[in-house]
């Protein structure tokens, strides 16, 4: 019974690549609390605070795990290593890379060694991009009028909605630029969604629950954009009520980068996976 169970939801899914069960999301949502919480205790026993610096040299590695779905995507990596760059595992993956990278560079070089942490970030993912651009290049498919037209979707209703929330209803705090950041992440999530279902001649469906649903009911996928409304300006209030009480802490950035992985991690894979038409 628990075997069939486990097969059902959290297996069958990674090694068929289905879409995401209520149960398993739930699953994977609880992972990320307590994942966030290990590493806040994690960090504070080392003296690394989790600060904005910090955060900012994170986001290289977001993007990596974007790219990295995107490999998998290509089916270059054959079974079994294909399934350690599928969701859940990717994140055990990643998170072993990033994490024991940090701590060598906070180890060995001290101050310096945030830039060289954020650097790796940079390189790793421009290694990975280059591959998947040689892919497309050999596979002739390689369209750059698609992240093109994403990216510049997602920079138009961003700043829409950066100037709605900063002179409509007078929040100044979002000229911080870790606002702004975790607003561009998500809406390029959402036009990415919407293009891919809507517009892309391949077609392609969305895999979360929420998601899902909603564009079954609607049957358009820029349904997305109202949804990412509707989590991210309570989100965006509620965050800031806590900064201003002086909880601004490690905890509270590392909730903030929480929330920006993920929008921008999905958003970067399904950009890039679209330009090569996987």
């Amino acid at each position: 019974m628990i075997r069939e169970f486990i097969y059902k939801y959290y297996i069958d899914p990674i090694t068929t690549g289905g879409a995401y069960t209520l149960v398993d999301t739930l699953t994977y949502a609880l992972i990320l609390i307590i994942a966030v919480f290990l590493i806040h205790r994690w960090m504070t026993r080392s003296g690394l605070p989790f600060d904005r610096d910090l955060l900012f040299s994170t986001l290289p590695w977001v993007v990596l795990g974007g790219l990295l779905r995107v490999l998998e995507d290509t089916g270059l990596i054959a079974a079994p290593w294909r399934y350690l760059l599928i969701t859940p595992l990717i994140f055990f993956v990643l998170f072993f890379y990033a994490v024991l990278t940090l701590y060598l560079c906070h180890r060995f070089m001290g101050e310096r060694g945030l830039r060289v942490y954020g650097g790796i970030g940079i390189g790793s993912s421009l290694v990975i991009f280059i591959v998947l651009v040689g892919y497309g290049l050999i596979s002739n498919h390689l369209a750059p009028e698609v992240p093109a037209i994403i990216l510049g979707t997602a920079a138009l209703t961003s700043l829409a909605l950066w100037a709605f929330l900063r002179y409509g209803l007078k929040w100044r705090y979002l000229d911080d630029r870790i606002y702004q950041v975790l607003i561009g992440g998500h809406l390029l999530d959402a036009a990415a969604t919407s293009y891919g279902i809507d517009l892309h001649p391949l077609g392609y469906v969305e895999q979360h629950v929420v998601g899902s649903t909603l564009i079954a009911a609607t049957g358009t996928g820029f349904v997305m954009f109202p949804l990412k409304l509707v989590v991210l300006i309570p989100g965006i209030y509620v965050l800031e009520l806590y900064r201003r009480e002086g909880t601004a802490t490690s905890f509270w950035h590392l909730i903030v980068l929480a929330m920006i992985v993920v929008g921008l991690a999905p958003g970067v894979r399904d950009m890039v996976r679209m330009m090569l038409y996987v």
